[in-house]
């Protein structure tokens, strides 16, 4: 059976047309460079990738920073966004403006050469970290993301923890997120992160602030893996019938803004992906960035879209509602 048209489902939803709201986050796509090639990753990324950001791009996007005080967090992903040379940068700066700082981090980064001290670095400019875990379990993380990254991820939580990151009163924020192995929705949020705490405690020592469950989007590798394996269609279609019209106002596109490693604007990172940039309204590149314009503009949607309307929704901070709709 045909998806139906994301364009068409939403029209019988309060908000039939997606609109933004404010633009109160920045989120940094500085290039597909990274060191881990995994299974369910939207970016394509991997160690052979050449797309990276230049100085002058993320000179911008400070700019873009200092001149809309109401854009309250920078959220720098990749690839791996600490192995792009503009990172220390952009974090220094957003920084000494008091923004929120997010690394969206994958954890064996901190083992790759050059970067042993970037827990450091993080920890000195209050940054808050979103790592990747898949699971608890080295069977299912190394299934995902490859052989030896497991253990290296746990080392990682453990430095992290000693340097005060996920413990009580430390100011210091430690985010795991979960991905499913396969062509699945996430479970519960708020049950699987009372797992992984207890886990991650019992086992390693592990502490951490919260989980955030994020469905696999069926675009770039992950699409790939569906195509391969014949899933596509019985994914897309289980995406579609635990639809949930009660994320619409939630979804994080409507008060963020994505801006790509040459410094094209997009409504999220998945856009970005798809190459699906801004024309709906507002400026399409990070040299003309105006977060008033932006804010009245139409987010751009596709049948993608299901992936962050799922049971209790999706978004880069994880479900965006406690329970979902079966």
């Amino acid at each position: 059976m045909p998806v139906t048209p994301f364009n068409q489902k939403i029209k019988g939803t309060s908000l039939p047309v997606l609109e933004a709201l404010q633009v109160d986050t920045l989120q940094v796509n500085v290039g597909k460079l990274c060191n881990q090639i995994c299974k369910h990753c939207h970016v394509d990324a991997g160690p052979k990738r050449t797309e990276i950001m230049t100085h002058q791009t993320a000179e911008r996007i400070v700019e873009a920073l200092r001149h809309h005080p109401e854009i309250k967090t920078l959220d720098i992903t990749g690839g791996a966004p600490e192995l792009c040379p503009e990172f220390d940068f952009m974090v220094r700066e957003a920084a000494a403006m008091e923004r929120q700082v997010i690394d969206r981090c994958n954890l064996t980064i901190f083992y790759e050469p050059g970067k042993d001290c970037l827990p450091e670095f993080l920890r000195e400019h209050h940054v808050k970290v979103v790592a990747s875990l898949p699971c608890y379990s080295k069977d299912n993380v190394e299934k995902q993301r490859g052989q030896g990254v497991f253990d290296k991820s746990i080392s990682a939580l453990q430095r992290l923890n000693r340097l005060g990151y996920g413990t009580t009163d430390s100011g210091l924020e430690l985010d795991l997120v979960y991905n499913p192995i396969g062509a699945s929705l996430p479970p519960s949020q708020a049950d699987l992160e009372a797992d992984y705490k207890s886990e991650l405690r019992e086992r390693f020592g592990i502490e951490f602030n919260r989980l955030f469950t994020i469905t696999n989007m069926p675009i770039s590798r992950f699409r790939a893996f569906l195509d391969v394996t014949g899933q596509y269609e019985a994914y897309m279609q289980r995406l579609e019938t635990h639809f949930n019209p009660a994320t619409i106002p939630m979804l994080m596109c409507r008060t963020m803004v994505s801006v790509g490693w040459e410094g094209s604007l997009y409504d999220c990172d998945f856009n970005q992906m798809l190459n699906m940039r801004l024309n709906h309204g507002g400026p399409a590149h990070i040299r003309d960035f105006d977060a008033h314009l932006l804010a009245q503009r139409r987010v751009m949607i596709g049948n993608h879209c299901y992936g962050c309307t799922a049971g209790a929704g999706s978004s880069c901070s994880g479900a965006v509602m406690e329970k979902s709709n079966g």
